[in-house]
């Protein structure tokens, strides 16, 4: 082929990309219109998240396991957040924790953990009990006990929404493949973290503990999170799904406990009361793991 006919063709792809990434905005006749693909592009759309490759176990020459915590507070992780209030945005722009939530609620998810070692597998009923908790006010029990049976005005509902996760855990394999020579990561859960809802916003009880509320393994969900788009700041044209954004890597983390001999102890129970010399020991971790792809191919 030649130089122009590749620049034809390059250009070609341009064009076709850019019209799925506006959703039909500029051809809609009414709002409504908007992101719904005509029966055309339906016919040709390939949209689904890139499949991984098929990995022998005799083509891994180095593994290690390691769990990382992402904090939503740092700017770069704002995507993973945002939106929190979805009233003026589109029905595939959700924050990360509602977008599980709702693979979750129309069983999209189904592969859901109470631990990151897939121990026990969660129900809807035990997830929907770490979201929310009923209180009922001394002057609702009053009521009670004169033989009032409407106390709704004395019940309160505290929910747990996207606007109280505070971070994300994940757990991840990296690993150097023989037949590709290269230094490879593969995602293999991820757990919203949050207050416990039984203790927030208690005044006579003061716990700050974060908890994971339920791990999610993560090959199960990437076809919903490759639906669900992530705003991209430099380019709007070009939205970016949560599954490419987690397997890319474009997020800030930090590693908080890697497979060890100590029954993979967090890097806090070892490198006690000091959060330099933990964000240190984290660092280490992190810069053996890179190194092992150079030390791969030193003889």
């Amino acid at each position: 082929m030649s130089k122009k006919g590749f620049g034809i063709l390059i250009l070609v792809f341009v064009l076709f990309q850019t019209t799925f990434a506006q959703s039909n905005l500029l051809n809609a006749k009414r709002p409504s219109d908007i992101g719904v693909k005509t029966a055309e592009q339906q016919a040709v759309d390939n949209d689904k998240p890139l499949e991984y490759g098929y990995v022998d176990d005799r083509d891994i020459l180095w593994s290690k396991v390691v769990w990382e915590y992402i904090d939503l507070n740092e700017r770069i992780n704002l995507p993973l957040y945002y939106p929190v209030d979805t009233t003026n945005v589109s029905k595939n722009r959700r924050s990360l924790f509602d977008t599980l939530m709702k693979g979750i609620k129309n069983d999209e998810i189904t592969e859901v953990y109470d631990d990151s070692y897939f121990t026990a597998k969660l129900t809807k009923a035990e997830i929907n009990k770490k979201l929310f908790r009923i209180d009922t006010t001394d002057a609702g029990f009053d009521e009670m006990n004169a033989g009032a049976t409407n106390i709704e005005e004395y019940v309160d509902k505290i929910n747990l929404t996207s606007q109280d996760i505070e971070g994300f855990k994940i757990k991840g394999l990296w690993y150097f493949d023989k037949r590709q020579g290269e230094l490879k990561y593969r995602m293999l859960a991820i757990a919203p973290i949050a207050p416990d809802v039984q203790t927030m916003g208690r005044e006579d009880i003061d716990i700050t503990e974060q908890l994971p509320l339920f791990w999610v393994w993560f090959p199960d969900s990437r076809n919903l999170l490759h639906k669900m788009k992530v705003f991209n700041q430099k380019n709007s044209a070009y939205p970016i799904s949560f599954d490419h954004l987690l397997n890319a890597r474009r997020f800030s983390s930090i590693i908080y406990k890697e497979e060890n001999i100590y029954g993979d102890r967090d890097v806090s129970q070892y490198v006690k009361g000091n959060s330099l010399f933990q964000v240190i020991e984290s660092n280490k971790i992190k810069d053996q793991i890179r190194n092992k792809e150079l030390d791969m191919w030193n003889y």
